[in-house]
């Protein structure tokens, strides 16, 4: 037997990570700008009548939440879009009622900081061109993405998403600042409560669509925690995923008679759509986050996700007090946004479409306002569909975004690679 192989093993892929974390992670130093100035663009979100939530939200909640109900979630008033300091475009949102948008636009931020350091570390890019075949064929049994530094990536912005998500709940705290707020979900244990009671897609579709399904309670000591009725609803949506995912590999594996490897590749955006790392759990498994594993390294305890959250909690702190926030108006001219499309309106970008089934909910979206898609191209992110004005486009824009992308009108920058950063 070949040690190549793909095997799937959450605590042994845990520990690969966790061995090239523990030297240093962020050994090279983190580069935080002295002053940031970004100008967003802000949009109330438009719910449906008698309804704190929106059309999409409410879709996804019936389809993929059960058994949350809708007074269990809590909806972003309004949605914003911006540039960050790599050039590239972002969405996110915030409450009126809360921190504002500060949160989203300098949780982005201290992820790019923690993003370049991690590029930068010569040491830790020298640990991963070490790993045999064995470690690879775990990462690549067990985890989506199946490179180290990409894997870390995802861990950092995953991070900031529980950050800028729970910030939609800041009037139930008693945070009352960004920084104030960052460290009493440190203190209070927040991140590593999704890490262990969320399942994967659940944190990130509902984050893109600007919901979250938690209620806090504030605690005599100051922190906060999730209430009893917020910890069983988490823990009964992942039991129904789990059982989703085992559903579809059973059907395949028995019914079809396909091996597991075929069942993934056939089924993929099936099981991306409710969380593909459950598929493989053995039955009566509880899934664990990579992340929060503990392990023995050096003879000492090690857990990978404190590191991670402590680093993003003080970058955060420091960018989101150097931020000056510019409120600008949107691109639509109220004189002009009923005249018929130019050619130049219909092209558009969507930097997060990264597989087919992106290709297809943007068709989707688009189709179902009676927008013909004349091209779509995965590789260049490149869109052309035929908008009637500019005021049909930019409502086509909000209804792809509730489906949890992007659209941007110009080309976005190219995104460095880890060896150029």
């Amino acid at each position: 037997m070949t040690t190549d192989v793909p095997r799937y093993d959450r605590r042994a892929a845990s520990r690969v990570l966790a061995c090239l974390a523990q030297p240093g992670l962020f050994d090279t130093p983190l580069r935080t700008p002295e002053q940031l100035r970004v100008e967003y663009t802000s949009a109330a979100l438009r719910t449906e009548p008698n309804s704190h939530l929106t059309y999409s939200q409410r879709l996804y909640l019936e389809r993929f939440m059960r058994p949350c109900r809708p007074y269990q979630v809590t909806s972003a008033t309004h949605r914003i879009t911006w540039t960050d300091s790599d050039g590239v475009p972002n969405t996110g949102h915030y409450r009126s009622d809360g921190l504002g948008p500060i949160m989203p636009i300098a949780v982005r931020e201290a992820a790019l900081v923690l993003w370049h350091a991690i590029a930068a570390n010569t040491e830790l890019a020298r640990r991963v061109s070490a790993l045999g075949p064995r470690d690879h064929a775990v990462l690549n049994g067990t985890t989506t993405d199946h490179e180290p530094f990409e894997i870390f990536r995802v861990g950092i912005e995953a991070t900031g998403r529980a950050l800028a998500q729970h910030a939609l709940l800041a009037r139930q705290t008693p945070y009352r600042s960004p920084a104030e707020f960052a460290q009493g979900m440190h203190d209070s244990g927040i991140f590593a409560a999704v890490a262990t009671r969320w399942y994967w897609e659940l944190q990130a579709s509902t984050y893109r669509r600007g919901m979250i399904p938690v209620t806090l309670a504030s605690q005599p000591d100051g922190t906060v925690r999730y209430t009893a009725e917020t910890v069983a609803t988490l823990r009964a949506m992942k039991d129904a995923t789990i059982d989703d995912a085992h559903l579809v590999m059973r059907r395949a594996t028995t019914s079809e008679g396909l091996s597991s490897a075929e069942a993934i590749a056939k089924y993929h955006e099936e099981l991306d759509l409710i969380s593909r790392q459950y598929a493989l759990l053995p039955a009566g498994t509880r899934p664990a986050c990579l992340a929060a594993m503990p392990h023995q390294l050096d003879g000492a305890h090690y857990s990978l996700l404190p590191l991670v959250v402590d680093q993003f909690v003080a970058v955060f702190d420091r960018i989101a007090a150097r931020c000056e926030l510019v409120e600008v108006p949107g691109d639509l001219d109220e004189l002009t946004a009923d005249d018929p499309a130019s050619a130049e309106d219909q092209v558009f970008y969507v930097p997060d479409m990264n597989c087919k089934h992106c290709v297809r909910t943007i068709t989707g979206v688009l189709e179902n306002m009676g927008i013909k898609v004349a091209e779509i191209d995965l590789i260049s992110k490149r869109v052309v569909a035929e908008f009637r004005s500019p005021r049909n486009r930019a409502r086509a824009f909000e209804a792809i975004r509730d489906g949890g992308y992007n659209p941007v009108a110009d080309k976005p920058a190219q995104q460095p690679t880890e060896s150029a950063v």
